[in-house]
């Protein structure tokens, strides 16, 4: 038993050194309220994260009964891409995305760089806008979106998630193949390129730059607080977590189902 417990210290260890030290995962979790399931909880995290765990089964659940909440297959390998691409040209700025269909939803396949109020650019630098877009707060994030996109609720992550092959294993899967780390990539197998963007903090300081990525949903959680998810560089699951509306996450917007 102390064999295999050194084992396995050695081996999550060897993980953190070979994808690089996050010196503000601390500080993440002074922004996020995690409901997603828990690696390494003690019992009474862990009842906290079953209970979510439920919430989450039931906002799936509600994505399940739509069409677009099956399993699709990878569409994205070394050799071949038979992704089904399309390109979003902004009206407001003239800014175009690449987007790409996975199930019935089409997703824009790069975060949103559209200047609004309350919106920042990582480390208040221009250039990081080019490389992630803009990190919004949520109201911000809310009506960021172009004519025909909206930012997606709590369950239309919920169908991605099915989409992809369920929730703990959708991080590897969603992420970029470059920018976090070369032995903590995502194989992006379904070119939705989720990149290390970080997020800004209520301090108005920035942290996370290439090992977390975290996007905003619609759905508010209460007044201070509403869903996002978190891909971080270290973890195959996407973490639903519930955050304050006033820290600065990327924006992916979702084509209206209407506008299809």
């Amino acid at each position: 038993m102390a064999l295999k417990k050194f084992l396995m210290v050695a081996f999550v260890a060897a993980v953190l050194v070979a994808c690089g030290d996050d010196s503000s995962s601390a500080t993440d979790s002074d922004e996020v309220s995690s409901s997603s399931v828990c690696k390494d909880c003690d019992d009474s995290s862990s009842s906290k994260a079953k209970s979510s765990s439920s919430s989450a089964k039931s906002s799936s659940s509600s994505a399940k009964s739509s069409s677009s909440a099956v399993y699709v297959e990878p569409c994205r390998t070394d050799s071949v891409d038979t992704c089904e691409y399309g390109d979003l040209v902004d009206e407001r700025d003239g800014q175009t995305y690449k987007t790409v269909k996975i199930g019935m939803l089409t997703w824009m396949a790069e975060n949103l760089n559209y200047k609004t109020d309350s919106s920042y650019c990582y480390g208040d630098k221009s250039s990081n806008c080019t490389k992630y877009g803009r990190l919004y707060t949520w109201d911000a994030a809310k009506t960021a979106c172009p004519a025909g996109w909206h930012l997606p609720t709590d369950a239309e992550f919920g169908a991605l998630y099915i989409n992809v092959g369920g929730q703990f294993t959708a991080a590897t899967k969603l992420k970029s193949t470059s920018g976090w780390g070369s032995a903590c990539n995502g194989t992006d197998d379904y070119s939705f390129s989720a990149l290390p963007a970080g997020y800004r903090h209520r301090d108005e300081e920035y942290y996370s730059e290439i090992s977390s990525a975290f996007f905003w949903s619609s759905t508010e959680y209460d007044s201070d607080r509403a869903y996002s998810i978190n891909l971080k560089y270290d973890d195959y699951t996407v973490q639903r977590n519930f955050s304050y509306k006033n820290v600065g996450y990327s924006v992916r917007c979702l084509k209206d189902l209407q506008a299809e």
